[in-house]
C-alpha cells in the first residue's frame, strides 16, 4: 500500500521515498513507491507529473491500493529516491478543482440538481449537471462563486465517523462506506472528494464561466479558475483593446461601435448588390438575341455569379456560363446548362459543383483557355440545346 502524502499535504513539492517496484510496461517503467506526493488520475482530475530520481515521471496513475508513477527511464527496487512535482502543473489543476467545488456547489444548492460529470482538461474544466439552468442565470453564478474567493474562506479537509457522516448532506455520485474523505467550503459546497485543493479560496484567484450549453437531460458548463482565468481575462482585454484603437471607440462602447459599423455595412451591402444587378442588366440586354451566352467576371461572389448568370440565362435560349477566377487560383461559376452538357463540363475542366432545374454552381481547375475551348466546342456542336 502506498502511503498518499498529498491527502494531508497537498502543497508539498519534494519529498524522499523508498522504491518498492519497477516493472517494464509499454512506453516505459511502472514505479511503485512506499510513499508518494505525486496525485493519480482519478475523480476528473489528471496524474501528475515531475521527476523521480533523476527520471521525468509522464503520469501517475492508481492500481488498487498502490499509487504507479509512470517513468522513462528505470529505478532500482530498494532505492532511495528524491521525488519533486511539475508544481506548476500542479497548483494549476489545484486551481480548477478547487474553482469546481465552489461553482458545482452553488449550482448544487441552488437548483437542487446533481453534479454528474467532471473533466479538468488542458484548456478548461467541464462540469455536467442533470438539470437545466437558465443560461441568462451564469453572471450570477459566476458573482456568487468570485464572492467565495474574495471572502478566502477556507477548504476544510475531515474524516468523519460513519454517524456523523451519515448527519452530513455532502455531494457524491455514488454511495460510500469505510473512510470517506469530505472536502467543505463553508457557505460554498460539502462533498466527497480525493482530489486535491487549496489551503482557503483566496489561492483561487479568480472563476470565470465561459459557457452554458444543454448537455443530455441538463447543462454542460466550461469553466476556468486561477491563472487559466487571469490569461483567458488579460487576452481579451488585449484584444479589446486592439478593437477599440480599430474603431475609435473607448474599450467599454467597442460593441456599440461594431454595431454601428455592422449596420452600415449592410447598407453598403445592400446598395452594392443594387448597382450589381443594374450592371447585371445591363449586360444581359447585350447577350439579348444570343443562342448561348459565356463570359467572365472578375471578383464576383457566389451570390452575384448566380444573380448574373439568372439575368444571362434569361436572355439566352441556350443557357449561359458565367465564370470569375483567374487562371492558377481556380475559377467559380454558375451555369445554366442541362444536365448532360454539365456532367461533361465538370468532366472536361475537372470541375466539382451541382444543383437542379437546369441550374448549378461550383468550381473548376482547368485554364480559361480551356474554358473557351470546352464550351467553343459544346456551342458549335449544339451539344447544349
Amino acid at each position: 500500500m502506498t502511503e498518499r502524502l498529498y491527502e494531508n499535504a497537498p502543497f508539498l513539492r519534494r519529498f524522499s521515498a523508498r522504491v518498492q517496484a519497477c516493472t517494464a510496461e509499454k512506453g516505459g517503467w511502472a514505479v511503485v513507491l512506499d510513499r508518494t506526493a505525486f496525485y493519480p488520475e482519478g475523480g476528473g482530475q489528471p496524474g501528475d507529473r515531475g521527476l523521480l530520481g533523476g527520471v521525468s515521471v509522464t503520469d501517475t496513475r492508481n492500481r488498487g491500493d498502490e499509487v504507479v508513477h509512470l517513468c522513462d527511464g528505470p529505478l532500482d527496487p530498494g532505492a532511495e529516491v528524491e521525488g519533486e512535482l511539475d508544481w506548476v502543473r500542479r497548483f494549476d489543476h489545484m486551481q480548477q478543482h478547487s474553482g469546481e467545488h465552489i461553482v458545482s456547489g452553488l449550482i448544487c444548492a441552488r437548483y437542487g440538481c446533481d453534479n454528474v460529470g467532471f473533466h479538468l482538461g488542458e484548456e478548461a474544466v467541464v462540469i455536467d449537471f442533470n438539470r437545466p439552468i437558465p443560461p441568462e442565470d451564469l453572471p450570477d453564478i459566476e458573482r456568487a462563486a468570485n464572492a467565495v474567493i474574495w471572502e478566502d474562506r477556507p477548504f476544510l479537509v475531515t474524516h468523519p465517523d460513519p454517524a456523523e457522516l451519515a448527519a452530513l448532506p455532502y455531494r457524491s455520485k455514488k454511495a460510500l462506506a469505510g473512510d470517506v474523505r469530505i472536502v467543505t467550503v463553508p457557505g460554498a459546497d460539502c462533498c466527497a472528494c480525493c482530489g486535491t485543493h487549496v489551503r482557503s479560496a483566496g489561492a483561487i484567484g479568480l472563476i470565470r464561466l465561459l459557457s452554458l450549453k444543454p448537455f443530455r437531460e441538463g447543462v454542460r458548463i466550461e469553466l476556468l479558475a486561477g491563472g487559466r482565468a487571469y490569461d483567458y481575462c488579460a487576452a481579451v482585454a488585449a484584444q479589446n483593446h486592439a478593437v477599440s484603437v480599430l474603431l475609435s471607440a473607448p474599450e467599454r462602447k467597442t460593441a456599440a461601435a461594431a454595431e454601428r459599423l455592422k449596420q452600415e455595412l449592410a447598407e453598403m451591402k445592400y446598395r452594392l448588390v443594387g448597382a450589381e444587378n443594374r450592371l447585371f442588366d445591363l449586360l444581359a440586354a447585350r447577350y439579348a438575341g444570343r443562342d448561348f451566352a459565356l463570359l467572365r467576371e472578375p471578383d464576383l461572389s457566389p451570390d452575384g455569379l448566380r444573380r448574373l448568370c439568372e439575368r444571362i440565362g434569361a436572355a439566352c435560349p441556350a443557357g449561359a456560363a458565367v465564370f470569375s477566377g483567374a487562371d492558377g487560383t481556380g475559377w467559380r461559376y454558375a451555369v445554366k446548362l442541362p444536365p448532360d452538357a454539365l456532367r461533361r463540363m465538370n468532366a472536361a475542366l475537372r470541375g466539382r459543383g451541382g444543383g437542379k432545374g437546369g441550374f448549378a454552381q461550383g468550381s473548376v481547375a482547368a485554364d480559361w483557355a480551356e474554358i473557351a475551348a470546352f464550351f467553343a466546342e459544346e456551342t458549335v456542336s449544339n451539344k447544349t440545346t
